[in-house]
C-alpha cells in the first residue's frame, strides 16, 4: 500500500505532502546558499552525511532528526516551533465553543 506522499494522485494545491516538502526543501537550499555553505559543509558541520542532505535537496525526502540538526547549522530552528502550535481564536464564540466541556461518550459493542 503506498502512503501520501508516494501517492501523485494527492495534488490539491501547494498544501499537499510533496510540496510541502520540496518546498522546505526549496528554503534549505537557499539559506545554505546565502550562507555560502556547500553540501559537504553542511554535511561535516551538521553531522548528517553529505548523501542525505543531496536527497533531500533532489527528492525531498530526509529524517525529521537529520531536519533538525541542518536546521541548527543554518539558524533554522524557530520555524520548528510553530508546527502545531496552539490555534488563534478570532471570535468571542470561538473561545466560548472551545470551552463547552464536550461530552465523551464510550463505545458500545454492537448487537449481532
Amino acid at each position: 500500500m503506498d502512503n501520501i506522499l508516494s501517492n501523485n494522485d494527492f495534488v490539491l494545491d501547494d498544501f499537499n505532502p510533496m510540496s510541502i516538502a520540496k518546498n522546505i526543501a526549496a528554503s534549505l537550499k537557499q539559506r545554505r546558499l546565502e550562507l555560502n555553505i556547500t553540501q559537504t559543509e553542511l554535511a561535516e558541520k551538521s553531522g548528517v552525511s553529505y548523501g542525505s542532505i543531496k536527497r533531500f535537496e533532489t527528492k525531498y525526502e530526509i529524517s525529521l532528526s537529520n531536519l533538525l540538526m541542518i536546521a541548527v547549522v543554518l539558524n533554522a530552528t524557530e520555524e520548528f516551533k510553530l508546527l502545531f502550535s496552539k490555534k488563534q481564536y478570532t471570535t468571542i464564540e470561538e473561545i466560548v465553543k472551545m470551552t463547552e466541556k464536550k461530552e465523551r461518550k464510550r463505545a458500545r459493542k454492537s448487537k449481532k
